[in-house]
Parts: C-alpha cells; sequence; structure tokens
C-alpha cells in the first residue's frame, strides 16, 4: 500500500463525490424521483437549517473513502480504468442497496425523505454511481500514474480470458 496512491484516490473521491451531489438535482427531474443522497446523509447529521452542507461533507468523506480503497485496488484490475470505475460503483450500489430498508425504518427524518425502494429509486442509485465510477475512475487514474512499483497492466482479450498473444511475447 502507498499512502501517496491512497491519498490521491480520496481526492478522485471526494471530487467524484461532489459531481454526484450536484448533479442530483438534474436526476431527480429524470427520473421524476425525489430520493437525495444529500438529504438523507444530512439529516442524519442534523434537522437544521445546515443539513445541506453536512450532507454534501458527509458525502466527499464515504467517497474520500470508497477512493482510496479502490486506489489501492486498481493497479489489480484488468481492463480500462473507466471499467473499473463503473464496476466499483455499481458492486457499491448493489452491496449497499438493501440497506434502504433500514434507513427507511430507523433513519431520524424517515417520513422526510424519500423511501429507498422501488425500481425508479434504484435506476437513479445506478445512474449516480456510474457519474461517481467514471469521474473516479478518470480522476485516479491522471493522479495517479503508474509508477514502477506497480504490477504491469493484465492483458486480457475481449473474451476475457486473458491475451494468448502477450502471454507469448513475454515467454
Amino acid at each position: 500500500m502507498h499512502l501517496r496512491r491512497s491519498l490521491n484516490g480520496a481526492l478522485a473521491g471526494a471530487a467524484a463525490a461532489t459531481v454526484w451531489a450536484a448533479q442530483q438535482p438534474l436526476d431527480k427531474r429524470v427520473f421524476t424521483y425525489p430520493y437525495d443522497d444529500v438529504e438523507l446523509l444530512g439529516k442524519l447529521l442534523t434537522r437544521g437549517r445546515a443539513w445541506p452542507a453536512a450532507g454534501v461533507a458527509l458525502h466527499a468523506v464515504n467517497g474520500a473513502v470508497f477512493g482510496a480503497a479502490y486506489a489501492q485496488v486498481k493497479p489489480f484490475l484488468p481492463g480500462p480504468s473507466l471499467v473499473g470505475g463503473v464496476l466499483a460503483g455499481q458492486v457499491e450500489n448493489l452491496a449497499t442497496w438493501p440497506l434502504g430498508r433500514l434507513v427507511d425504518r430507523y433513519h431520524p427524518a424517515a417520513k422526510e425523505i424519500a423511501p429507498l425502494r422501488g425500481t425508479r429509486a434504484l435506476a437513479q442509485a445506478a445512474w449516480r454511481h456510474l457519474v461517481f465510477g467514471l469521474v473516479l475512475a478518470e480522476l485516479e487514474r491522471r493522479l495517479n500514474e503508474r509508477g514502477e512499483e506497480e504490477p504491469p497492466e493484465v492483458p486480457v482479450s475481449s473474451n476475457g480470458h486473458g491475451d494468448l498473444e502477450a502471454a507469448l511475447a513475454t515467454a
């Protein structure tokens, strides 16, 4: 593990989470569903007028933690960076989606926020994780140029089983 790689990943993740938050008003109109991650997180911390700032801050922190972890794993993932970022975002979405029932039941502002269930909410969350994954992958790639201490890129063919020509060339 490399500290600089983690810090750059955290910066990329925080930026990606901020882009996510900034585009939410648009996707709420497109999906015609009021689900709002900034509201969910902000009203978890405070019920006062400061919930939007608290929500953006907590969302950025969550993105930073995810980005730091992604940056450490990325050198070992086959394929292009954008694919890895999108897959990481969608895996996180699907892994945490079942927690929506707990949020709907136990969140302090559960009666004020949109429920986390239904196909529109899931599609909206998938869109947001796609945006996050794309921004995270591109920023992390730019901030963490491949160094000598990293493993070489894993060659991948279109069938997903590796590149025979690359394997033979190194033999």
